[in-house]
């Protein structure tokens, strides 16, 4: 990879894109995790900007979809390491709360490409 290939693609953005599935009953506490993380990670370095979006999907089920803009992919993964540290500290296990609670979930990382 040549330096200013190495450049470009250190400098792009990266995008956080998660999709939930998210049960009529389990909403409300689904969104207050989702806004106390949000808030997190708007005050780590490298945050850009966020969003949340919500779809009904059917009877009793909702859509969301949350994207996080980071500057850098080195900046996302500190920011994931302050989140992670802050759920392990309250007691908080996502992976728990979404078996809990029915929450389907698919979670990746996104480039901007050229299209």
């Amino acid at each position: 990879m040549s330096k200013k290939t190495a450049t470009a693609a250190s400098s792009r953005h990266i995008y956080r894109v998660d999709k939930f599935v998210v049960p009529d009953a389990a909403r409300q506490e689904f969104l207050g995790k989702v806004r106390s993380t949000h808030q997190l990670l708007k005050a780590q370095p490298g945050f850009v900007r966020d969003v949340v979006l919500e779809q009904t999907s059917g009877p009793g089920r909702f859509n969301f979809v949350t994207m996080v803009e980071w500057q850098s992919q080195s900046a996302m993964e500190a920011a994931k390491a302050v989140v992670m540290a802050a759920h392990a500290k309250s007691g908080f296990n996502p992976r728990e709360l979404f078996a809990r609670l029915g929450i389907e979930a698919d979670i990746a990382n996104y480039e901007v490409i050229d299209a």
